[in-house]
């Protein structure tokens, strides 16, 4: 599961879960002025910052979702 970091790795502003973000494989977190700034370029590993996905659901809801699915085959 991605880890939903909640700060900025550069200039440690507070990013929320819907927030805009952005992240490299190594999931390094960047809010946007900081990503544009390095023009899209990991610090830490020189990979390329995407724009993180957002998370609509709970961590207990897809859970539930998932063990429903395992159990009942729906």
């Amino acid at each position: 599961m991605l880890k939903m970091k909640s700060q900025c790795e550069s200039c440690s502003g507070k990013l929320e879960h819907r927030s805009d973000a952005y992240i490299c494989s190594y999931e390094c977190t960047f809010c946007s002025p900081c990503t544009e700034s390095m023009d899209h370029i990991c610090p830490n590993c020189d990979g390329e910052l995407v724009k993180r996905p957002a998370r609509v659901r709970s961590v207990i809801d897809v859970a539930t979702t998932q063990i429903k699915r395992k159990v009942f085959g729906k």
